[in-house]
């Protein structure tokens, strides 16, 4: 576990990156999306450390995410623990991006959801 020292350095490292999408904190909750991208994550925590409106939480991946990797994958999350990153609070998300910088394999994307009226993009 990161010390509360460290955690406080990856939120500052975060926030001042650049490249940092989405909008800043200044969505409405739930009107973005984080998606983990499960070949990618190995569960370093990051995304748990710098989200200020805890939408992530790192645990066992459910069976039916582990076999719908590929071998190889499989292999590497195998290597994790078997852990990844999940999004129980996604609808918490107010699009700040620190979670998509702060992820050291660049596992996670913001995306704006769809809603069930709306067709879908071509």
């Amino acid at each position: 576990m990161a010390t509360p020292d460290k955690i406080l350095q990856k939120k500052r490292r975060a926030a001042a990156d650049p490249e940092r999408p989405g909008e800043r904190c200044n969505a409405s909750a739930g009107s973005w999306t984080p998606v983990v991208d499960r070949t990618r994550c190995e569960a370093e925590r990051d995304c748990t450390d710098v989200c200020p409106n805890d939408v992530f939480e790192i645990r066992r991946i459910e069976p039916g995410d582990f076999a719908a990797l590929g071998l190889g994958t499989k292999l590497k999350v195998l290597a994790h623990r078997r852990l990844t990153a999940y999004t129980p609070n996604a609808d918490a998300c107010r699009a700040c991006g620190l979670c998509v910088v702060a992820c050291p394999e660049r596992a996670i994307s913001l995306v704006r959801p769809t809603s069930a009226t709306e067709p879908p993009a071509a």
